[in-house]
């Protein structure tokens, strides 16, 4: 018998949902959820372009947006023990399960919302601070845009949100957040939204006791590429829920489905201008290969779509300079970039190489065939933009 132990706990303002897990009820599918209504908005405005006629002004009523999406869940179908609970180590074979009970900003955690509170609001500033709803949103970082993300493609995804009226307040760092008489919260902002990452729940697992190796940075699971641990017969993934683990793989949702299966992850950043890559970004490969720099190739193209004339996107190709060209990293922002990505990340693990890549048939007019086209290396120093079909 196979059981499962899941408990989430409820937030400060006293969120707190059932099975299914943080991608189905607060992350993954919420996002793209609302990331739908962003672009439907921005579609609205851009059909007034195209001859339709829409009655003005152009509003977003957050009260009737509580998704209801649905997760069909096949425990129950496969003799799998479904327990609404904290669990805890008793030894390397037994598992108990816990009671439910139970660093900081000051004032963080009582006036300010995370993802597991912010899809759950039934009135604005409803799933997001997004800009595409029509929300006056700020974006405050403490370092750099997407770290961990090739950054010319960060880059333009933060001027595509700039040109559309989200404001950057970089490299910032928040000390206090107060509520005033008025409700506001310092005399600025209606809500506030951390996006600062979690802290590993370990030590509620009892993890000591049975040798399982903590990092001492972070206090993360231990974990090789296998997903094997210090403990022969424990195994933890790359996404845990709330605990954590130290893999150097993306914690994202693909990744932990596939945990084990040593496939290439094919992550996908729902940003206003969609940015999907598989394989090493352009700073990764550098620095894996410190001392035969010019042995890295990288091909890029900036184009502007047929439907969309605004912004302009842009990909680039990571490869092996010798060779065959074999590719290392591909990188690709526009529209519906997550399809894109997922299909030529299955050439990618095939081996494939930028002549497999440009002697691709492409399917005209298509936002994908531009990642065929590409010619323009950075080393050449030539102008990257398209010109033509």
């Amino acid at each position: 018998t196979i059981a499962v132990l899941d408990y989430v706990e409820p937030s400060v303002k006293g969120t707190k949902w059932g099975i299914g897990g943080t991608c189905v009820t607060v992350g993954c599918i919420p996002k793209k959820l609302m990331h739908q209504a962003s672009l439907l908005g921005t579609a609205v405005k851009d059909a007034q372009k195209y001859g339709w006629q829409i009655p003005r002004p152009i509003s977003h009523d957050c009260s009737p947006v509580v998704f209801a999406w649905c997760h069909h869940v096949v425990f129950f179908d496969r003799n799998v023990k479904y327990l609404n609970i904290k669990g805890s180590l008793v030894d390397e074979h037994t598992v108990k399960g816990l009671t439910r009970t139970g660093k900081e900003i000051h004032g963080a955690i009582q006036h300010g919302i995370t993802s597991g509170v912010i899809f759950w609001l039934k009135e604005s500033p409803c799933a997001g601070f997004l800009t595409g709803i029509g929300l006056d949103t700020t974006f405050m970082m403490c370092s750099i845009p997407l770290r961990g993300f090739d950054q010319q493609m960060a880059g333009l995804v933060t001027d595509y949100m700039e040109a559309y009226s989200t404001k950057f307040s970089r490299r910032s760092v928040p000390k206090r957040l107060d509520k005033l008489s008025s409700g506001a919260l310092q005399d600025t902002f209606d809500s506030v939204l951390w996006a600062v990452g979690r802290a590993p729940e370990t030590k509620s697992l009892n993890l000591e006791k049975v040798g399982v190796k903590l990092s001492k940075e972070s206090g993360k699971i231990i974990v090789a590429a296998d997903e094997s641990i210090s403990v022969p017969n424990i195994f933890a993934f790359v996404v845990i829920g709330e605990v954590g683990v130290d893999h150097g793989c993306p914690k994202l949702t693909p990744t932990a489905v596939k945990a084990g299966k040593l496939l290439q992850t094919r992550p996908m950043m729902f940003t206003p201008l969609e940015y999907g890559c598989v394989g090493l970004s352009e700073e990764e490969a550098e620095s894996r290969h410190p001392s035969i720099q010019d042995s890295i190739e990288v091909y890029h193209a900036f184009y502007k779509l047929l439907e969309f004339t605004v912004a302009e996107r842009c990909q680039h190709v990571v490869c092996e300079r010798d060779g065959g060209q074999r590719i290392l990293g591909l990188h690709f922002t526009s529209s519906n970039a997550g399809e894109v990505t997922q299909g030529f990340a299955m050439g990618f693990q095939c081996g494939a190489t930028l002549t497999h890549l440009t002697e691709t048939v492409v399917i005209h007019p298509t936002c994908a065939e531009e990642l065929t086209k590409v010619n323009v290396s950075k080393r050449s120093g030539l102008d990257a933009t398209v010109t033509g079909c």
